[in-house]
């Protein structure tokens, strides 16, 4: 494949946050699911995020959101991050305050450039689909709208969002980009399997790619206070002011996601489009769609994920093991089952029921169990 050159004046915001409570005890709030290697491939998902990016960034243009715990770790695994380019959160708002940060900080510093937010948990094939997706979308958010990508859905998910599109854009250089209609938050079946046999509506990857002007107007419309917040903290940022700003201004800051915060409103008044994904993509949301990225072992169906000790199985099929501790797991005669061993929780579910796995954190949590969390 020909390399292509990195994009002009556009910066790649990659919001590490959250805990991923689906995949429990696997990940917790102090180690969460895009620090693992989760798909066997060598790479966390935070470092293959940033792989993908850097060549449509460039290596300077890649910034890291992410919690002040989870720094130390994020460098860690990210050595060629530069001093500028980790932003740390003193707590959790959600993603449209970690984007909407990064964007204001951009903005302060390089005036009005073009920002893409790629969470940092996904796992995603098909590089050049993806790079072609990205340039695209650039090139819709250099004409004005908040650009998503719609990944073409293989199945009616329920555990996903969609994006419904429209009429084609017309603009030069995005062939695909279309007008976003609408969004939905994880539809009940009936719904979904209508949304496919529409054609018209796509998996909302959680990609969204804006001019910062662009989007720091649209938050000022509709979420002000917020909006205000952001640029106070941003004007302090570089400054030995910084810490004092964001003591006093950060906590009171709107918990919102940027679809709910942007993306769903400024699409019911046409600012937003959508640039069909045809590449394979994945947000890891639990233990069954993790099978799905892992290949079965001796033709069982069973997927093992781990380097602990030794997983014995004995007339089994289709079972996820999590293995993670310093002891035999084995499995006899028992089918579609999610074992997941770590040296101080023991986790054991159906895979039908992998959504779930919240409400176990959720008990854990009003049991006053924290160290587990």
């Amino acid at each position: 494949m020909t390399e292509r050159a990195a994009i002009d004046d556009f910066y790649a915001v990659v919001p590490a946050g959250g805990s991923g409570t689906r995949l429990w005890p696997l990940s917790r709030a102090g180690a969460p699911k895009f620090l693992h290697d989760l798909t066997g491939s060598g790479r966390s998902l935070l470092q293959a995020t940033v792989d993908r990016l850097v060549p449509l960034a460039g290596p300077d243009g890649v910034v890291l959101v992410t919690g002040e715990g989870h720094v130390a770790a994020a460098r860690e695994q990210l050595p060629g991050l530069g001093d500028d380019a980790v932003l740390a959160e003193p707590l959790p708002r959600d993603s449209m305050a970690a984007i909407g940060l990064a964007a204001a900080v951009l903005a302060e510093r390089h005036g009005d450039v073009v920002v893409g937010s790629f969470a940092a948990d996904q796992v995603v094939s098909g590089r050049a689909a993806f790079e072609q997706a990205v340039r695209e979308a650039v090139v819709a958010a250099r004409a004005g709208y908040v650009v998503t990508v719609g990944i073409a859905a293989s199945r009616p998910s329920v555990a996903f969002g969609y994006v419904r599109s429209g009429d084609p854009l017309g603009i030069d250089g995005a062939p695909t980009a279309l007008h976003a209609r609408g969004f939905t938050e994880k539809p009940d079946a009936a719904t979904a399997r209508e949304y496919l046999a529409s054609g018209e509506y796509r998996w909302n990857a959680g990609i969204f790619v804006s001019r910062t002007s662009v989007l720091l107007d649209h938050l000022a419309a509709q979420r002000p206070a917020l909006h205000d917040g952001l640029r106070e903290i941003a004007r302090a940022w570089d400054t030995p002011e910084r810490a004092a700003v964001v003591e006093r201004v950060w906590p009171g800051l709107e918990k919102i996601a940027i679809d709910h915060a942007v993306a769903e409103p400024v699409a019911a008044t046409g600012g937003v489009a959508v640039v069909p994904g045809t590449f394979g993509w994945d947000d890891v949301g639990d233990f069954n769609s993790l099978a799905a990225l892992l290949p079965s072992v001796d033709g069982s169906g069973d997927k093992l994920v781990g380097v602990g000790s030794e997983v014995v199985r004995v007339e089994t099929g289709g079972n996820v093991v999590v293995q993670g501790a310093d002891r035999v797991v084995a499995l006899l005669g028992v089918d579609d089952l999610v074992v997941v061993d770590t040296p101080d929780a023991l986790l054991v579910t159906t895979r039908s029921r992998a959504q779930q796995v919240r409400s176990v954190v959720d008990a854990l949590r009003e049991r006053g169990m924290d160290d587990l969390l």
